[in-house]
């Protein structure tokens, strides 16, 4: 074990007990949940295991000084203090990210350009030279946090925003963040065990997901870099160690369906299924929900349907009858999860949730329900053995304020479509003015596309050959590039010139 420091994981709200867990789980010290963050101590190998394996983090900082800051002075006379010949060089470039909550410092740009001053400032004085800044591809990232007096400078040890698997290679309209999707699916507690299916699938991010939580695969495996290999004291030898350890891998003997009624959804997520070299594991198919069947083996389903926000739907609450509809009767003895945001949205399903949780996708405060598919009377589920929720869920569904008092979740449909002529898609959330009109996403049947399977017949067999022996092994793990080796071409397309291969092999495989 080398020295150890302490390290700050930033989340998503909502997401910090589930990052906990993970840190945990990853042998993490002294782990303290805050408010969209969780710090924790841990050596170097740490550090790099955080960044690489954990899938709810969105980037792992590294505090380098703490203190008192009540003016712009303060800020440039602490920031001056430090030794910055330690972390960067007159040929290295660097950024400043802030974040400020302070009646001092009104505009977070203010706080970094101090932090820039100051550090510009040492250079010159030492050396008559400075090191630039570099806003778009930096050596060294930096992030100030200022809350009132308190303030934390920290090195970001990420770089890009650790949802950026490298997997992606297309989107479509509104994508589901990829540490969202992580954080909703370890919060189902599955694992692997059964058969995952969303059935609006979109781009998918949440089979991706599933893929890689049922494989316990690094969700950093298809990065390009992480900020810290730029670092003075980068430890090429422990990260390639830690790169090519797949020790705690696992079989995943189960299968992860996706459908979507849109061709173009469907084409992006087999695209980024190919890239993330998850083609064993996952099939994805053009099928409308409302044709969706009872599955022949147990499963989960965990969607993100659209909420009118983003993604306008003709008829939403229609939509949203369907999908309840579907679960009554084609969904027995399963467990279903939904990620929407309006109330009536939910009403509309017709059943009753088990659980409920209050996530953020963005500005939007969503819900998160659960629901528990069975057939008969819920007196006959109980007496069978089985429970709606363990002691634990209700005691935090018992909690007060667990969600905001005045929720803009709670806003009706025909409030806001009387306050905007009709148009779902603009809603408070929204201060800028409404692009191009983009013709609606239907849940119509569409006209049979060329290059897709028929709906019917979809699953495969689970005792065919193809099915089974297709997922005999664990998915290839990709070959990491040499540190300058070119990034991506525009469309992140692997096999071109400088792009990202992912062929099977180890990170040494150069």
């Amino acid at each position: 074990m080398g020295q150890e420091f302490k390290l700050i994981a930033k989340t998503f709200m909502g997401l910090e007990n589930v990052l906990a867990e993970e840190l945990t789980a990853l042998g993490a010290n002294d782990i303290e949940i805050g408010r969209r963050m969780v710090s924790f101590t841990g050596d170097k190998e740490m550090m790099y295991r955080a960044n690489m394996q954990l899938h709810t983090a969105i980037r792992i900082l590294k505090p380098i000084r703490e203190f008192k800051a009540k003016s712009a002075d303060d800020v440039y006379n602490e920031v001056s203090a430090i030794d910055w010949s330690q972390y960067l060089d007159v040929r290295k470039t660097f950024a400043v990210d802030s974040v400020v909550f302070s009646e001092e410092f009104r505009h977070s740009k203010f706080v970094a350009y101090k932090v820039k001053d100051a550090i510009v400032d040492q250079f010159r004085e030492r050396t008559n030279m400075r090191p630039n800044v570099s806003v778009t591809n930096p050596d060294i990232r930096l992030h100030i946090h200022i809350a009132e007096d308190k303030a934390t400078l920290c090195l970001d040890s990420s770089g890009e925003s650790l949802h950026r698997r490298g997997y992606r290679q297309e989107s479509v309209e509104a994508p589901l963040n990829e540490v969202l999707a992580a954080g909703i699916i370890l919060m189902s507690g599955w694992r692997g065990e059964t058969d995952f299916i969303d059935p609006m699938c979109g781009s998918g991010t949440l089979l991706i997901e599933a893929a890689l939580i049922a494989h316990n695969m690094a969700p950093g495996l298809f990065r390009k870099e992480f900020a810290f290999e730029k670092w003075q004291d980068f430890d090429a030898d422990l990260f390639d160690q830690i790169y090519n350890d797949d020790s705690q891998e696992r079989e995943f003997n189960h299968h992860i369906y996706g459908y979507d009624v849109d061709p173009k959804a469907v084409n992006t997520a087999l695209r980024n299924v190919r890239a993330a070299s998850l083609t064993n594991d996952i099939t994805v198919t053009l099928q409308d929900f409302k044709d969706f069947e009872q599955p022949e083996e147990p499963a989960i389903m965990i969607t993100n349907p659209p909420y009118g926000e983003r993604i306008s739907t003709p008829n939403l609450l229609e939509t949203y009858q369907m999908i309840g509809e579907r679960l009554k009767h084609a969904f027995q003895g399963n467990e279903a999860w939904v990620l929407s945001y309006r109330e009536e949205c939910f009403e509309q399903i017709g059943l009753r949730p088990s659980i409920k949780i209050p996530l953020y996708n963005g500005a939007l405060e969503c819900e998160l329900r659960r629901y528990q598919m069975f057939g008969g009377k819920l007196k006959e589920f109980r007496s069978e053995g089985n429970i709606l929720k363990t002691e634990e869920e209700k005691r935090v569904m018992a909690e007060k304020h667990r969600f905001k008092k005045n929720r803009e979740f709670k806003k009706r449909l025909d409030e806001q479509e009387a306050n905007e002529e009709g148009d779902i898609r603009s809603f408070v959330f929204h201060s800028h003015e409404r692009k191009e009109e983009r013709a609606p996403r239907s849940y119509r049947s569409p006209r049979p596309e060329r290059d897709f399977r028929p709906a019917k017949d979809s699953r495969p067999s689970r005792n065919s050959s193809s099915s089974r022996s297709s997922r005999d092994s664990r998915p290839s793990r990709p070959s990491r590039p040499s540190r300058d080796s070119k990034p991506f071409d525009k469309k992140g397309r692997p096999g071109r010139p400088g792009a990202r291969p992912f062929n099977k092999g180890k990170r040494g495989d150069r």
